[in-house]
Parts: C-alpha cells; sequence; structure tokens
C-alpha cells in the first residue's frame, strides 16, 4: 500500500447538493428555502416569533430559582463502600477520600466532594476524610471502629 492508493471506505462521504442550478435539478429556482421573504434570506431572526402575537415564552410565568453557590456531593451509602472494601478496589487501611473512591469507580465525577449517607452496613474499620456525612452514617463508622474526618467548612465552624 502508498500513500497515494489510500481511499475512503465506500459510502462514508456523501457528495453535496449543488442547490440553485435549474429547474432540472430539482433543487434548483429557490434552492429548498421555501417562498420568498425574510426566511428565504441569511441571518433570519424569529425562532419564537408568533406573527405579532405574545410568544409562548413571554406568555407563560416564570418559575423557580437557581442558586448561584449551589453545593451538589456525589453521595455515597456505606453499603457500596463495604462492597469495593469486600471487592478490593478500597484498602481500610488507607483514608478513604474522593480520590481513592474515583480510583475504585465507586464516584465517577468530583463534583463538590463526596457525602456518606448511612444506608448498608459497614463492617470494616476505616478512616474517612471526606466533605460531609449523615449523622446515621457518622455513627456507623463509630460503630465500626473508624473515625471520620468532615472537610467542609460548615461542619468546621459549627464544631468550634
Amino acid at each position: 500500500m502508498k500513500l497515494n492508493e489510500i481511499r475512503d471506505n465506500p459510502g462514508s462521504t456523501k457528495a453535496r447538493i449543488r442547490v440553485g442550478r435549474g429547474i432540472g435539478s430539482g433543487k434548483g429556482k429557490q434552492a429548498g428555502r421555501g417562498g420568498k421573504g425574510q426566511t428565504a434570506r441569511s441571518g433570519v431572526r424569529i425562532k419564537g416569533f408568533e406573527g405579532g402575537q405574545m410568544p409562548l415564552h413571554r406568555r407563560l410565568p416564570k418559575r423557580g430559582f437557581t442558586p448561584p453557590s449551589r453545593i451538589v456531593y456525589n453521595e455515597v451509602n456505606l453499603g457500596r463502600i463495604q462492597s469495593a472494601i469486600d471487592a478490593g478496589k478500597l484498602n481500610p487501611a488507607e483514608p478513604i477520600t474522593l480520590e481513592s473512591l474515583i480510583k475504585a469507580g465507586v464516584v465517577t465525577h468530583p463534583r463538590d466532594g463526596v457525602k456518606i449517607l448511612g444506608s448498608g452496613e459497614l463492617k470494616a474499620k476505616a478512616n474517612f476524610e471526606v466533605a460531609t456525612a449523615s449523622k446515621s452514617a457518622a455513627a456507623a463508622i463509630e460503630k465500626a471502629g473508624g473515625n471520620l474526618k468532615t472537610l467542609r467548612k460548615e461542619d468546621a465552624r459549627a464544631a468550634t
């Protein structure tokens, strides 16, 4: 094989349609743009326009509020962490952090940290360094013999 013999796979490219080249071509006269007027030209700006009637997006009321500094946690149950420890993906001797959970495949995206929830049972003694945890999860971690260090600023202020 030589460089001049390399070709695309058959059918991988389509020939472009040449518009406006006579009525016999099937795409002549108005070239598939319909009739005359504003929409036949380029730069049309009438997406929500309804002929002068108040557009739907302006007739409907505004609803809700999006907080600018919303915090989104990865919520992980204790049962999921225990199954990762049982599978050998997490080492309970090392502190369980966001990075270790991502490496183990328990969490896919970092987001704003990890929140440990109390569903499931934790048998292994493990140290946690996470953003926050529910009260039931914190109690279960202490009961299993591990300890919990929260990294969230609000929790640190409440502890002092």
